[in-house]
């Protein structure tokens, strides 16, 4: 079409549709593009030649873009990158082995299937999966002691004592919501794979962390180049049940809501270098907290090495600061506390251009959008009755 009509494809993504035949579920594509005004009757008729249902959505000037208001439309929020994906990529490990692509899928159908607010899938772990688990688990239990943030090791304490957290047994989606629920107010929901950007800090927005299933291939237990359940379990959870860092989490996501797919990027870059590459002093010396490191043996013992250069966590500079994501990181982001990081994202969220704000309110599990005066003054009385409470 670009040949005939002129035409730029700007964006494409499949989700899932409303209609199902025989159990299995069509997929929808949305696209956006650049067409002529004189052409666009001739582009949708071409469409229509090789697709049943064609329908076409004027842009509105000025609307940036669509983001989640409450947590049914995380169910919208699934678009999935497939850079490490095994079916595709021929660099993973799994790309040669047709029963780990076939157990893959299986459980990427269970993520794909999921509802907000049905009960999440539960998954009967392989004695391989036990075994990769077990070998990736006993190797970073011995090195978290020296090295891991004292937050991250509190945490891991009380998984192991009451979440099933230990060598023998990969816990489960639903007993780790509700232990972090109960602490933090994060909740777990399944992702088939690697989540988009702005759709997995959107969920954040709401306390929602998105947590694949699936484990590593067991020819290269000490490294993935995708999120797995090693690296959401080990990494991630523990983190996400300490209410500091849970609050830095979530307002990365508030602050990604509705933004331009620049401040994205940078925002994702931010969220690289402290959620998942971070590292903060204690006690005079320097920790990881970050879920890269502390799910990668390679990489955590490299980044409290003499090896990388650390820089002091300056939101504007770490934004623009180019990132590995094939080897070890060369430079990581040290912060002087986790209050400190979050005061200073708030900082430079404030400074994020959009023609609104947004206030979460945790009873309803609802994004607010202040775009006008009286919104924004009702806001501000509900902020003062809160503090005086």
């Amino acid at each position: 079409y670009e040949q005939t009509f002129d035409a730029k494809l700007l964006h494409i993504e499949s989700r899932p549709g409303r209609n199902s035949k025989n159990g299995t579920t069509d997929l929808e594509f949305f696209m956006r593009c650049d067409v002529h005004g004189s052409d666009v009757d001739v582009f949708i008729d071409s469409l229509k030649s090789i697709v049943e249902d064609v329908r076409s959505v004027p842009e509105e000037k000025g609307e940036g873009p669509w983001f989640p208001r409450q947590l049914k439309d995380l169910d919208r929020c699934n678009m999935l990158i497939t850079k490490f994906d095994p079916d595709l990529d021929q660099g993973h490990p799994g790309y040669r082995d047709p029963e780990y692509r076939k157990r893959r899928a299986f459980i990427a159908e269970l993520a794909s299937r999921y509802k907000q607010g049905d009960p999440l899938p539960t998954v009967e772990y392989t004695a391989e999966e036990l075994s990769t688990w077990r070998e990736v688990y006993r190797q970073l239990r011995s090195v978290y002691p020296s090295l891991a943030c004292r937050q991250f090791l509190d945490s891991l304490q009380q998984l192991e004592q009451e979440c099933g957290y230990g060598e023998d047994r990969i816990p489960q989606l639903r007993d780790v919501s509700a232990f972090l629920k109960e602490r933090t107010g994060f909740q777990l929901r399944p992702v088939a794979g690697l989540l988009s950007a702005r759709d997995f800090l959107n969920s954040l927005a709401f306390r929602v962390f998105q947590c694949t299933q699936y484990v590593r291939h067991s020819s290269a237990p000490m490294h993935s180049p995708e999120p797995d359940c090693c690296h959401e379990l080990l990494g991630h959870i523990p983190m996400l049940a300490d209410k500091e860092y849970a609050q830095f989490s979530q307002e990365i996501g508030l602050a990604s809501l509705g933004v331009s797919d620049e401040d994205i990027e940078k925002l994702s870059t931010l969220y690289w270098f402290t959620v998942e590459f971070g590292l903060c002093k204690q006690n005079g010396s320097v920790k990881a907290y970050g879920a890269g490191l502390l799910s990668s043996y390679g990489e955590l013992t490299h980044a409290l090495s003499n090896e990388p250069e650390y820089k002091p966590f300056i939101p504007e500079e770490t934004a623009v600061q180019p990132y590995q994501d094939q080897t070890y990181q060369p430079v990581y982001f040290v912060s002087e506390s986790f209050e400190d990081a979050k005061l200073k994202l708030r900082r430079y969220s404030a400074a994020i251009k959009r023609p609104f704000a947004v206030r979460y309110e945790p009873f309803t599990c609802t994004v607010e959008v202040l775009d006008q005066p009286c919104r924004i003054q009702n806001a501000l009385r509900h902020q003062k009755k809160t503090s005086l409470s």
